[in-house]
C-alpha cells in the first residue's frame, strides 16, 4: 500500500485565502488535472463513505469487462443482511432469498450510500469482501493514488463490522485517503466511467416501493428544505460520515463547459461540508477560466528545430502535438511559460537526432511553467502540465556513399588536426 507519512509541501506555500473550516481540502480542474487550491491535501484521513467511489469504479470496470451486467442478479448473504438489518447503519433494507439486479444495488450504493448493497456487490465481483479489498488496494496502486489504505468496501470502521471484517485487516482499522487521493480517485471514476454521474446526480430513487433520498444536498431536491444547499451544475459525487471521519464530501460540478472536482474532509456537520464545498466551487468558477496557452503545432522561438545526424536533411522542425490549455486567473497570462524537455535517449552525444527520423515522432515534452505564487501543481503523481513534443516531418537516412564520404572527411579532418597539433608541439 502507498500509505506513508507524507509532508505537506503545498500547505505552506501560501496563506489560506479561502479560510476553510475543513481540516483538509482540494479543488481540481477535471479537464487538465490542475490543482486550483489545496489545504493539507496530503494528510491521510478517514474518508468514510467516500470509500465507495473505489467500489463503484470496480463495479463499472467489471461491467465493462463483461464479468457482470446491469441485469445480473444476486442474493443477499448473511453478512450484508446483518448490516442492512442494523438500524445504526440506516440502509435501504434488504430481503434474503430475493434476487436483486446489479443496477438496483448500485443505485442504492451511489445514491443512498447504502452499506449492505455495497458489500453485496463486493461479494458478487470478488467472492468475498476480503478479496475485494485486495482488488481495491491493487487498483489504488495502479491508479497512482498517493495516500490510501482500504480495509473494507464501505468506509465503515472495522470495529462496526465485528467478526465480519475482511480477513487480515485490523479489528480497529479504518480506511484512509488524503484529499488529493480522493480527488484523483474521483477524476478516474468520472473520466473512465462517465455513467457514474448519471447515478450520482439522481436526487432520489425508488427502492422496493420506497422513495430513497440522495445524501448529496447540493443536487436539485425539488420543493424540499434541502434546496438551500442547491448548487448549479453539481451532479456528484459522494458524501461520507463516521465519528472518526467527521463529515466529508467529494463533489463535482460543471458550468459553461468547465468541470471541477472538490474534496472537503473532517468538517463539523452535514451542512458545513456543503457550505465549504460551495466556497471551493465559487472560487474555482469565479476566479479561473480555461485558456489556450499555445495551439497545437506551437513552435517556441529559437527552439523550432533540432539538428539531425546522418540524415538527408541537417535538421527537423519540432512542435507541440496538441494545444496547451490551462485554467488561469484573469491577468496572469504572462506568468505562464512553456519549457521544452528533450528525451536524452533520442539524442546522440552531440545533442542530435539520428536519422532516420519519423514524422510525428515523440522526442520530448513541452511543460507549462507557472512563475507566479501559489502553484499547487497537478493532481497526477508524475505529471506537470505537459504535452508531447514531436517532429513535423520525416528525415530519411543519407545513402551509404554520402555517409562514407562524410566518414572519410571526418577521418582526414581529424588526422590533419592531429598533425597540426604535432607540428605546433615543436615550437612550444
Amino acid at each position: 500500500m502507498a500509505l506513508a507519512a507524507v509532508g505537506q509541501p503545498l500547505a505552506a506555500q501560501a496563506q489560506d485565502e479561502l479560510d476553510l473550516d475543513a481540516e483538509s481540502a482540494i479543488l481540481v480542474d477535471a479537464d487538465t488535472g490542475k490543482v486550483l487550491y489545496a489545504k493539507e491535501p496530503d494528510q491521510a484521513l478517514p474518508p468514510a463513505s467516500m470509500t465507495k467511489m473505489m467500489t463503484e469504479y470496480l463495479v463499472l470496470e467489471a461491467i465493462e469487462e463483461g464479468q457482470i451486467s446491469w441485469d445480473t442478479t444476486t442474493q443477499i448473504s448473511d453478512y450484508p443482511y446483518s448490516i442492512s438489518a442494523n438500524t445504526l447503519f440506516s440502509g435501504v433494507g434488504l430481503t434474503q432469498g430475493k434476487d436483486y439486479t446489479v443496477r438496483e444495488l448500485y443505485e442504492a450504493m451511489a445514491v443512498n450510500s447504502d452499506n449492505a448493497t455495497t458489500i453485496a456487490l463486493a461479494e458478487l465481483i470478488a467472492g468475498s469482501e476480503t478479496e475485494f479489498v485486495e482488488m481495491m488496494n491493487a487498483k489504488a496502486e495502479e491508479m497512482g493514488l498517493s495516500e490510501y489504505k482500504f480495509v473494507n468496501s464501505t468506509g465503515l470502521d472495522n470495529e462496526s463490522l465485528g467478526e465480519n471484517r475482511p480477513e487480515g485487516t485490523d479489528p480497529n482499522g479504518t480506511n484512509l485517503l488524503s484529499a488529493r487521493s480522493s480527488a484523483y480517485l474521483a477524476y478516474h471514476l468520472i473520466n473512465d466511467y462517465p455513467v457514474a454521474l448519471e447515478f450520482s446526480s439522481m436526487p432520489q430513487i425508488e427502492f422496493e416501493g420506497y422513495t430513497i433520498d440522495n445524501w448529496n444536498w447540493m443536487l436539485d431536491h425539488e420543493g424540499v428544505s434541502l434546496q438551500q444547499f442547491y448548487y448549479e451544475g453539481v451532479d456528484g459525487l459522494k458524501t461520507g460520515n463516521t465519528e472518526l471521519a467527521g463529515y466529508t464530501f467529494t463533489g463535482t460540478a460543471e458550468q459553461n463547459g468547465q468541470r471541477l472536482i472538490s474534496v472537503v474532509m473532517k468538517t463539523n456537520s452535514r451542512e458545513e461540508r456543503f457550505e465549504e464545498t460551495a466556497v471551493l466551487l465559487d472560487y474555482g468558477f469565479n476566479q479561473f477560466e480555461q485558456q489556450e496557452l499555445a495551439p497545437a503545432g506551437y513552435q517556441k522561438e529559437g527552439q523550432s528545430t533540432l539538428p539531425v545526424d546522418k540524415g538527408k536533411e541537417n535538421e527537423v522542425n519540432i512542435s507541440t502535438a496538441e494545444a496547451v490549455n490551462i485554467p488561469m486567473k484573469e491577468g496572469e497570462e504572462d506568468l505562464y511559460q512553456i519549457t521544452y524537455h528533450l528525451d536524452e535517449e533520442k539524442l546522440n552525444e552531440n545533442g542530435e537526432l539520428v536519422a532516420p527520423v519519423e514524422e510525428g515522432e515523440v522526442i520530448g515534452t513541452a511543460e507549462v511553467v507557472y512563475e507566479g505564487e501559489d502553484d499547487y501543481g497537478y493532481i497526477f503523481p508524475d505529471h506537470a502540465g505537459t504535452v508531447n513534443l514531436v517532429t513535423n516531418e520525416a528525415v530519411e537516412k543519407d545513402n551509404w556513399f554520402m555517409l562514407t564520404l562524410g566518414a572519410v572527411g571526418d577521418f582526414f579532418g581529424s588526422l590533419f588536426g592531429s598533425a597540426v597539433d604535432w607540428i605546433k608541439g615543436f615550437f612550444q
